[in-house]
Parts: C-alpha cells; sequence; structure tokens
C-alpha cells in the first residue's frame, strides 16, 4: 500500500486529524515513543511499562484524536496516513514543550539548578567523575547530574542538557562541537605478561587470554570479528562484561589481556601497552540543543567541557597518536594519577 504522499495526493485534499480535544500529552508521549522505536514490545521497554499498558495508552490516544493511528499484522505495527501526519502535530508540540521547559530555566537563577551531562561510561568514570569538582567548586550551586552510560542521549529530545558521544549525533537540530580523539590499544597487567609472556602481533593475540567489554552486543560482535576474523569469541575470551570500569580492573589484576584507551596508562592500575598495532581512534563528540546552550549555567558546563578534553592540554585526545610512553614529556600539569584520580592494586604493606 502507498502512502498519500507517495500517490501524488495534495496536502489540502489529505485526511485532517483533529488534536483538538487532545488533553493527554502523556499518551501522545508514549505514541512517539512507539513511533521511534518501532514497535510496542521495544517502546516499553525504553519506558519502563509493560506492553498492555503501552497499548492501553494507544488506544486511548486513537480514541482522543479520532483515528486509527497503527495497523497491526503479522509482520508488525505500521504507522497508517494519518498516524505519520498527527507524528508530525505531535513533534512540534514536544518542541514547543522543551522550548517552555528551556525559557523557564533561563529566567531562573542563571547559576544554580540542575544541570545534566549524558557520556560514555568509560569517559564518565575514569576522566569526568575526578576532574568535575573543579566545576564544583567554580560553581557551587549547580548541582551536576552525571549520567554515566553506553547508550547515546538524545539532547533534542531533553534527556540530557549536554551530552557526549563516541560517534558523531545525526541529529540535525542539535549544536555540535568536536571535542578531540580516543586512541585505542591493546593492554595487559604485569602479572599477566610474566606468566603469559608478551605477544608481539596480532596473530600472537590469538594465542592469548583476552577480557572485552560488550555494551553493545551487535557492535561488539561486528568489532571483535573485524579485529580476530574466523576467531570464535569461545576460543579466545575468558570473560566480557557490559561496564568499562568492571572490564578495566579485571585486566589490571591479571584476567587477561584488554582493550583501552591510551590514558589507560594513568589510570593505576600498572598496565603495559602492547605494540600491538589497534588503529581504532573514536571521535569525541560534544551535543547540545542550541536553547539549552543559552542557559548560563549550562553554557558555563559546555565551556568547561570542551577545556576538559583540550588536545592542546591532554595529548591522549590529540588528532595523531601520542604513545603513552611519551605522555611525560608531552604533558605539563599536576600527576597523572591524580588528574585521573586513579586507585592502585598493589598490596598494602
Amino acid at each position: 500500500m502507498h502512502s498519500l504522499a507517495e500517490r501524488g495526493v495534495p496536502l489540502e485534499e489529505r485526511p485532517r486529524t483533529n488534536l483538538s480535544g487532545l488533553s493527554d500529552w502523556d499518551a501522545a508521549r508514549i505514541f512517539l515513543e512507539v513511533v521511534r522505536c518501532g514497535s510496542f514490545r521495544s517502546a516499553a521497554e525504553r519506558l519502563s511499562l509493560s506492553i498492555n499498558a503501552v497499548r492501553r495508552r494507544i488506544d486511548d490516544f486513537e480514541r482522543q484524536t479520532g483515528t486509527t493511528l497503527f495497523t497491526r499484522d503479522v509482520h508488525g505495527t505500521h504507522l497508517t496516513d494519518e498516524g505519520a501526519m498527527v507524528v508530525s502535530a505531535v513533534e512540534r508540540m514536544e518542541a514547543a514543550a522543551f522550548d517552555v521547559l528551556r525559557t523557564s530555566d533561563s529566567t531562573a537563577n542563571a547559576l544554580a539548578g540542575e544541570v545534566r551531562v549524558a557520556v560514555t561510561e568509560g569517559l564518565g568514570t575514569f576522566w569526568l567523575a575526578p576532574r568535575l569538582v573543579e566545576f564544583q567548586q567554580a560553581y557551587p550551586k549547580v548541582l551536576v547530574d552525571l549520567h554515566c552510560a553506553m547508550r547515546p542521549a538524545d539532547v533534542s529530545r531533553q534527556e540530557a542538557d549536554v551530552a557526549i558521544h563516541l560517534s558523531r549525533p545525526s541529529a540535525l537540530d542539535v549544536k555540535l562541537v568536536r571535542l578531540g580523539r580516543m586512541h585505542l590499544m591493546f593492554w595487559a597487567s604485569e602479572k599477566y605478561l610474566a606468566k603469559y609472556g608478551t605477544p608481539r602481533s596480532a596473530h600472537e593475540l590469538i594465542k592469548h587470554r583476552l577480557v572485552l567489554q560488550f555494551a553493545d552486543q551487535l557492535a561488539a560482535k561486528e568489532t571483535f570479528e573485524s579485529f580476530f576474523p574466523g576467531v570464535s569469541e569461545r576460543d579466545l575470551l575468558v570473560m566480557k562484561t557490559n561496564v568499562s570500569s568492571a572490564n578495566y580492573w579485571a585486566v589490571a589484576n591479571g584476567a587477561g589481556i584488554g582493550v583501552f584507551p591510551s590514558y589507560a596508562i594513568a589510570l593505576g592500575g600498572k598496565l603495559i601497552p602492547l605494540e600491538v598495532e589497534l588503529n581504532r581512534p573514536l571521535d569525541i563528540w560534544l551535543s547540545y540543543h542550541p536553547g539549552s546552550g543559552r542557559i548560563p549555567r549550562v553554557r558555563h558546563m559546555i565551556d568547561w567541557l570542551i577545556e576538559a578534553f583540550d588536545p592542546t592540554r591532554f595529548p591522549w585526545f590529540k588528532e595523531e597518536f601520542v604513545h603513552p610512553h611519551e605522555f611525560k614529556d608531552s604533558y605539563m600539569g599536576e600527576p597523572l594519577t591524580q588528574l585521573f584520580g586513579g586507585f592502585s592494586t598493589e598490596e598494602q604493606r
């Protein structure tokens, strides 16, 4: 079946949907989530609701709008032409609601209130959290909500005021700043290398024990296959985890070889960088909504974050790869372990 637009029906001749009787924004929000997730089940998981609750709210929303928004068959859920028109209207409602919130925020005490920062778990735990005391001391009335997770946050939908990503966001209505670049390497602990030896090539890695982070199962599977084509995970992995911190400390204590950014040398776990080529740089991006960027406390956070990833100050974020053994010559600042807030794994005496 072709949509009205595909059949060339003029806009003025298409059926109109009446939203004047809409009284439940929450139902509209759930409808939008179903559209964006592509299914009732995925939307229910995202919203932490039961699938039956989501279906009831969609039924309510269809009664309010007076039209059928979805058709259901054995192949799944499909948006009707009328539903597509409602999507556009509800997205405008969503944008207007966000503008109201931002306007309210900007008229409040400029340098007091909450700033929500979303960041990947590794960068949040090892880089930002130990250094946020600088921001807090400068702006003591600002509450920082640091949300560390591998799923990227969408600032255009108010999931965060500022977000840091390891791939360029695709949203068109956000401001983007390229902060720097993360360079990945293979690492192992002194304890592990003393017991199993030091691999000198990618081929030798296959004979070793690996510990890897699998935050996104599909992406991690593709990455593993690109590292080790033709090798089964079961033949090589001894441990996998979904968070960077657990992954790091397992490797630091000798569980196996892991993949970490070049700054891992400063995290306090006595890791040794392996001279096995891994050309996998990741660009670091910052995103924020243009309206949020005009709120003073958010603007100060944005400026602080840009400075916190400044490649001219911190060589591990430079465009070109700087070997960890060269950090002492290229970085001028406080001791690295102190900068990252690392903890030693050495036995206390």
